[in-house]
């Protein structure tokens, strides 16, 4: 099995001073960093995906902004890491991230990132992922709110498995 960590738009508009600050993203970001390392120490490929918006249609995410600039912290993590980028929640729409996995010899995704209810879940149970076995973890992922967090898990939770990034990687 080929485990590859994709990790989606762990962006600046999400952080504090951006555009729509998250619930919990400086402890989100920590786990996220720490699951990055342990990857590349076992030779676990990462993948970044990053979420460009057209202005016309959103406020945030516009390309060329600061806001839509992936975390420094993260790209410091995993500068040579390929960046796929998306228009659509789901990270496989209209995309080169099916190209991407396939030249990385993919056949298991770890997915977290922001956000949980949106992103997260639209790309892990995507009809492009079904030939993946697929994994979301849990700890490395964010939204909104605490709550909303919560529900988005436990319902995506009926379809895949929910593992803490310590014991997926």
């Amino acid at each position: 099995m080929k485990n590859v960590l994709l990790v989606i738009d762990v962006q600046n508009d999400y952080f504090a001073n951006g555009k729509l600050p998250l619930w919990n993203t400086d402890a989100t970001l920590e786990n996220i960093v720490r699951a990055v390392k342990r990857a590349r120490d076992k030779g676990v490929q990462v993948v970044l995906v990053q979420h460009l918006s057209d202005p016309k249609d959103s406020p945030m995410f516009n390309e060329g902004t600061t806001g839509a600039e992936i975390h420094p912290r993260l790209r410091a993590a995993v500068p040579d890491a390929p960046v796929v980028t998306k228009q659509f929640a789901d990270s496989f729409y209209k995309t080169d991230m099916e190209r991407v996995l396939a030249e990385l010899g993919a056949t298991h995704l770890l997915v977290c990132g922001m956000m949980t209810q949106n992103c997260v879940t639209h790309t892990a149970i995507s009809k492009s992922a079904e030939k993946y076995d697929v994994t979301i973890l849990p700890d490395c992922c964010t939204t909104v709110s605490a709550l909303i967090h919560a529900i988005a898990l436990r319902a995506v939770a009926t379809r895949l498995p929910l593992v803490p990034s310590e014991q997926a990687i």
